[in-house]
């Protein structure tokens, strides 16, 4: 964990950062893949042979596809079309197959990315889909690795734990951890404008949104099992742009190069720095590295494409009075 300087005298409080870029495949999900993978050898799903399917917004899949080379077995993914070429790019040079699948459809619908798996999975000899959204082993792996870490490394001390919410295995697994050892802890999810978890959380139902967004491991159109909503206390909900903004001012003002969730949860953590106290200790779970988006939110370009920078500079954004940018 990196304590976040500026961060934490903004919030005129303790903040600090759980860094799981230091993984050795960059991100969070390698602790779900390797933990996956390695149940579903034990309980015979996965064989000499055989074929592992997942659908992924990229970062499982990277993880995947590096355990998958290390123990020999043939590795497709299928993926959001929003997914970052940089992600893509690694996925492959691993040795990984990746089936492109659009972003705007619903989770049901025949040409999703989780369609496409289960169509692949059923069609493939000797294949096994990991399903990380329904798999219990997802958020198992995060209640024996991350919740304890967490607790452990903030000696006890965390009174928040906020982190991006789309298959639920973070949030949840870590979150059940650490309310088994302090039920006050408050458990924060971090959502886009384009999922229905906070809409569901708080109501139950959800509609489906008519908008689409560039976030990536952020939010759901589906409720995966993974989720446990009794035990996360609030979601916050982004904006891409905020997010977008949020990172680049991380790496500007902490020097820490974050990935596109990341900037998600700053930009949440900004929205709940009126309920922060003096004395309180926040741990805000940064998923991955900024390498993986240098072709989007690292990139001026993109950015202007997607009317994120609104004709101003990020030196100019910084000095506005507004959300995450200073």
């Amino acid at each position: 964990m990196v304590r976040l300087r500026k961060m934490s005298e903004l919030a005129q409080t303790h903040v600090y950062a759980k860094m799981e870029s230091f993984n050795p495949g960059q991100s969070v999900k390698d602790r779900i893949a390797y933990h996956m993978i390695n149940r579903a050898e034990m309980d015979g799903k996965l064989k000499p042979g055989s074929t592992i399917i997942e659908a992924t917004s990229g970062n499982t899949g990277f993880s995947i596809a590096m355990i998958s080379a290390m123990k020999g077995y043939r590795c497709i993914l299928t993926v959001k079309d929003k997914a970052s070429e940089d992600k893509i790019k690694m996925i492959k040079a691993l040795g990984a197959e990746v089936v492109r699948c659009p972003s705007s459809v619903a989770g049901d619908h025949p040409e999703s990315y989780y369609s496409k798996a289960i169509q692949l999975s059923r069609e493939i000899p000797n294949a096994y889909y990991l399903n990380q959204n329904y798999d219990k082993g997802n958020s198992e792996a995060h209640y024996l690795t991350t919740g304890p870490e967490l607790w452990e490394q903030s000696e006890g001390r965390i009174t928040h734990f906020v982190a991006s919410a789309s298959t639920g295995g973070t949030i949840s697994g870590a979150g059940k951890f650490l309310k088994e050892r302090n039920s006050n802890i408050k458990i924060l999810g971090v959502d886009s404008e384009a999922s229905i978890l906070k809409q569901y959380h708080e109501t139950g139902h959800y509609d489906m949104p008519d908008k689409s967004s560039s976030l990536e491991g952020v939010g759901k159109n589906i409720i995966p099992a993974n989720v446990n909503f009794d035990i996360i206390d609030e979601f916050i909900r982004v904006s891409d742009r905020d997010s977008s903004m949020a990172a680049r001012y991380l790496a500007r003002t902490e020097g820490i190069m974050a990935g596109y969730s990341s900037g998600a949860v700053l930009a949440a953590l900004w929205q709940l720095r009126s309920q922060i106290k003096p004395g309180d200790f926040l741990v805000v779970l940064f998923p991955d590295h900024g390498s993986r988006y240098l072709t989007k939110i690292y990139d001026p370009e993109w950015l202007r494409t997607m009317g994120f920078l609104n004709g101003s500079r990020p030196e100019e954004l910084k000095a506005k009075k507004v959300r995450v940018q200073g």
